[in-house]
């Protein structure tokens, strides 16, 4: 980072109050519009039966239900909606759909930006470095999802292996992994007895099948940078158009949410455009060209042969990429 690059210095109080602001408006607007796009191609969806449009439905929808993670992540930080308790009921119902619950979730991604890249205490880097074979089951979804099962069905038994949980956390996290278990559990019940495959149809599948796509964001934040606590040298912003940005709710300016986690999404293009006026660059890669390097790379050698203190994923031009206009 370079050493006038100061997030103390980089707002000042009013603008840091102006852009900390909560809204319900903007917060619903972005909520009802992402779950009314889930249930506009359910119907389309259920129209395609029996028709080769299933695939396309299919995959429209599960790709709209896998970057929900993106609400619940907001939901967690508490700047989706002003009103803080909406932000609770509509994390709890994301998290739920999502198999991912809300409490388990915030634990685990606070650690992630109090200890960004820290092997030892990032939340969401609790792993064995990546192969070029583990990398691509994670990307395919299939250790996603084995992980994300697995340990809902652990924590259900009162088992806690994460080192991010805190002793005093442990109760909740287990009590909230037994209501979903049991959620999902009624929920499996009443399809065997009613002889429905609705859930399967339309969630669980076309949730599983395209959670390849999810990753492409999920890997492109951290992921061969460097491991040292510098922001602006461990994150990642990603190269997005105005649809993925809405997709991902703003979070391809990944560098900006780090900067400051409390800046609600709506509000990070404009938090962005000071970062990169006061530190010049951010580094900055588009989905598929960063797939083709990391794979690239880890064809030659395993992620722990890196420098851990260095950047070893770049763009093609090499170094940070300058500031990219809008659209």
């Amino acid at each position: 980072m370079e050493a006038e690059f100061s997030r103390r210095k980089l707002l000042t109080p009013v603008e840091m109050r102006a852009l900390t602001a909560r809204s319900d408006l903007w917060g619903g607007m972005q909520m009802a519009s992402h779950l009314g796009a889930i249930v506009v191609v359910g119907l389309l969806h259920a129209m395609a039966m029996g028709s080769g449009w299933v695939w396309v439905t299919g995959a429209v929808l599960g790709v709209l239900i896998n970057f929900l993670y993106a609400a619940q992540h907001e939901l967690s930080h508490a700047t989706v909606f002003k009103t803080r308790k909406l932000n609770e009921f509509f994390g709890r119902f994301v998290g739920f759909f999502m198999v991912f619950p809300r409490d388990f979730d915030q634990v685990m991604h606070f650690a992630h930006h109090q200890y960004t890249q820290d092997w030892e205490r990032d939340g969401e880097l609790v792993r064995e470095p990546y192969t070029l074979t583990t990398y691509l089951l994670w990307l395919s979804g299939i250790t996603y999802w084995r992980n994300r099962i697995f340990g809902l069905v652990r924590r259900t038994r009162g088992i806690i292996l994460e080192p991010f949980i805190k002793p005093n956390e442990e109760a909740k996290i287990i009590h909230e992994s037994r209501l979903h278990m049991l959620g999902y559990l009624v929920i499996a019940l009443v399809s065997a007895l009613t002889g429905s495959w609705a859930v399967l149809t339309f969630w669980i599948l076309p949730m599983v099948l395209t959670k390849p796509v999810h990753q492409l964001q999920n890997t492109i934040e951290h992921l061969g940078l460097s491991h040292e606590s510098d922001i602006l040298e461990n994150t990642r912003s990603t190269r997005a158009n105005a649809l993925i940005r809405w997709l991902c709710w703003q979070m391809p300016y990944h560098t900006a949410h780090h900067t400051f986690p409390a800046v609600p999404f709506w509000q990070l293009k404009a938090l962005n455009e000071k970062i990169e006026d006061a530190a010049g660059t951010v580094h900055r890669m588009g989905w598929i060209e960063f797939q083709f390097e990391v794979i690239s790379k880890l064809r030659a050698k395993d992620e722990s042969q890196y420098p851990m203190d260095e950047v070893w994923i770049v763009p093609s031009t090499g170094g940070r990429l300058a500031r990219i206009p809008a659209e």
